[in-house]
């Protein structure tokens, strides 16, 4: 009894492995782009896009090595907005929008700001774009006894 292989190996061409990918990130020149700072009590993530809102670079505390709770502390969000805020200046940005979003006098968000401001770059606004629900979430229904 013959037995027949009917999958064929067919060879691949070409694959994406073997083309090497130019980095896009130092090909990119970008004058003016907006800062999101997200300052959670956990954690501060700060990403930084261009006017058309594609992300150009980002870091969060987390990335840096700061574990569970020293996360959410002010020199882990000051750590990660350096960081970040170091990349994108040698793309050569010189103006920004600042978008925070967190919950009120965070000790993320005001360190994450402060070392942006050291950073050299000019502030076009600085905006909250904090979420507040108008009416909350519906309550449980009453409980029955």
């Amino acid at each position: 009894m013959r037995r027949y292989n009917m999958a064929k190996v067919i060879p691949r061409t070409s694959s994406r492995r073997n083309v090497r990918i130019a980095s896009r990130k130092s090909a990119r020149r970008i004058p003016n782009g907006i800062i999101h700072v997200q300052a959670s009590f956990n954690n501060t993530i700060v990403t930084v896009t261009d006017v058309r809102g594609r992300v150009v670079s980002w870091s969060s505390a987390g990335t840096f090595g700061f574990k569970s709770t020293r996360r959410g502390t002010p020199f882990a969000a000051q750590t990660a907005a350096t960081n970040d805020i170091r990349t994108v200046v040698d793309q050569g940005m010189q103006r920004a929008e600042v978008m925070i979003r967190g919950p009120g006098p965070g000790l993320g968000r005001d360190a994450a700001l402060r070392a942006i401001r050291r950073s050299g770059i000019l502030f076009t606004f600085v905006r909250d774009v904090t979420p507040m629900s108008h009416n909350g979430c519906r309550p449980p229904k009453k409980r029955r006894v």
